[in-house]
């Protein structure tokens, strides 16, 4: 591509929350985004379990995909990633046999330590390096009735894959997303028939696994368009897009100007660096370039997800805003309380409430103990009263205001960050110096200040749309329209706005 033409592309960055629609015009080395579409992914509640509903979904792209030709009528290509774990089961028809179950549904209770009674949870690992979740997709798969509808299933697609098949016709898995599944073989990045067949499953029913950046074909609505798969898991686009490189030099600090420091590519330098991607959930990571399936790291709980390029995201995944994001739910039902305000300043609006609930906040961070990966907190509810209940069990003081339930729950969230540092710089024996936390939660300026408080560390924070960055520029990649010698992290760094945040700063 000649560095002065410009080119567009389409991101669909589905949500376990919000779903949005990015275009994304590549102008020589950056990238300007601009938000489309927006919508509330949607939920079906029915006889007591959670569905996402494919169809509203699928409506909803379709209206951001005409959005995206309005914008850019030369637009290059289109991609889809989202949340892990959950898949659409297709007939010979290739349309879905039943609704997909939302990961939070309660039907997975107990399967996976029934599951360690066939294969033993070290031998699981020995084969998928994966983290042991509840609602895996191994687990999911096994709670599927075995009768009429079981016949009719003749293969399954995780959300994403499905959305680029329902775009292109193409039947795949990309690989960032298989790995979730906890059925791959993370050596040979293939389904382990081995392991399916002995719980019984039917390896046949996954479509081959592809690498990130793979061509699937034109868009059946839009033939000019291309369909192009990058890290079909959100995560892996986002960490695709850190900005880590030479560039990353030219930021600002909150609420200072800093002399330029040296933040180099971790890839060409040997930065060492770690990750927070915040959104529903967290994930706390580094990336390396072969598996480490260590016993230190099966027992601490990580996990080793396919990346671009051949790397591996070796992470751990916790809660994240999902806890506050529930508790605004329960607001709003008394007040006029938008998403569309609490996603795009990542709940910020109420971190004035927060700080004026006591004017140490970083004092009532560090007593907070909420274990916020407690059972208690994965499904929905009345979140507010589960909070008060379990400061109650254990002894914690209660917060009684709507500042002080913020600031207890981004406390303890900044608290688990700490604990799964010092264990991810144990199995890694590395010192960790500099964190790049990206997603919505890097826009909620009290979290990142207390995150760089709790963890003792100096926190970059940006890009706010990571995954979506990250989703454009492997399609800009993967069409052809670098420059000579660009890499993804080069324009991310030029097309990011990054704040720093030092320990113990009292900027809050």
């Amino acid at each position: 591509m000649i560095a002065s033409e410009s080119t567009s592309y389409l991101a669909f960055d589905l949500g376990a929350s919000t779903s949005r629609v990015f275009l994304g015009t590549l102008n020589g080395h950056t990238l300007e985004m601009n938000e489309l579409h927006r919508f509330p992914t949607p939920v079906l509640e029915r006889d007591d379990h959670l569905f996402w509903d494919l169809d509203a979904i699928w409506s909803e792209l379709q209206i951001g995909l005409e959005k995206g030709l309005i914008a850019a009528p030369e637009l290059r290509s289109i991609s889809v990633d989202s949340w892990a774990v959950d898949y659409v089961s297709l007939d010979s028809l290739g349309k879905p046999v039943s609704d997909a179950y939302c990961y939070r549904d309660p039907r997975t209770t107990g399967v996976m330590e029934r599951a360690f009674q066939t294969v033993s949870a070290k031998e699981i690992y020995g084969v998928t390096g994966i983290q042991f979740l509840p609602f895996n997709t191994l687990y999911q798969l096994m709670t599927e009735d075995q009768g009429e509808t079981e016949a009719a299933r003749t293969a399954c697609l995780p959300i994403a894959d499905y959305f680029n098949y329902r775009f292109s016709d193409v039947r795949s898995v990309e690989v960032s997303m298989a790995s979730t599944t906890q059925m791959m073989d993370v050596y040979s990045r293939k389904w382990s028939a081995s392991l399916l067949e002995r719980f019984g499953l039917n390896p046949s029913r996954w479509p081959e696994i592809i690498p990130s950046g793979t061509h699937l074909g034109p868009a059946i609505l839009a033939p000019q368009v291309t369909v192009i798969a990058t890290c079909s898991h959100d995560t892996g686009c986002a960490v695709a897009a850190t900005p880590v490189g030479q560039a990353a030099s030219r930021y600002d600090a909150h609420s200072a100007t800093l002399p330029a420091p040296n933040i180099g590519p971790a890839p060409n330098t040997g930065e060492k660096w770690a990750f927070i991607s915040c959104g529903t959930w967290s994930c706390l990571g580094t990336e390396i370039h072969t598996p480490l399936m260590t016993d230190a790291a099966r027992e601490a709980g990580f996990t080793n997800e396919a990346g671009l390029d051949g790397t591996i995201r070796l992470l751990k995944n916790l809660t994240g805003l999902w806890v506050l994001q529930e508790c605004l739910r329960e607001w709003r039902k008394s007040e006029s309380l938008e998403w569309s305000d609490l996603e795009s300043n990542g709940i910020i609006a109420l971190r004035n409430a927060a700080g004026a609930s006591d004017g140490t906040g970083s004092e009532l961070a560090k007593t907070t103990r909420i274990n916020l990966e407690d059972s208690r907190f994965l499904a929905r509810g009345p979140m507010v009263d589960r909070l008060k209940k379990y400061c109650m069990e254990f002894g914690i003081k209660i917060p009684e205001t709507r500042g002080e339930i913020v600031l207890e729950i981004l406390s303890s969230i900044a608290e688990s960050y700490s604990r799964t540092l010092i264990e991810l710089e144990s199995i890694t024996d590395v010192r960790y110096k500099r964190i790049y936390l990206f997603g919505g939660g890097s826009q909620n300026t009290l979290l990142c200040q207390l995150t760089a408080d709790t963890l003792n560390r100096e926190v970059v924070a940006g890009p706010v749309e990571a995954t979506a960055m990250g989703n454009l520029l492997i399609q800009a990649r993967t069409m052809g329209d670098f420059s000579r010698g660009t890499g993804i992290r080069d324009i991310a760094v030029n097309s990011s706005d990054l704040n720093v945040y030092f320990p113990d700063s009292h900027s809050i």
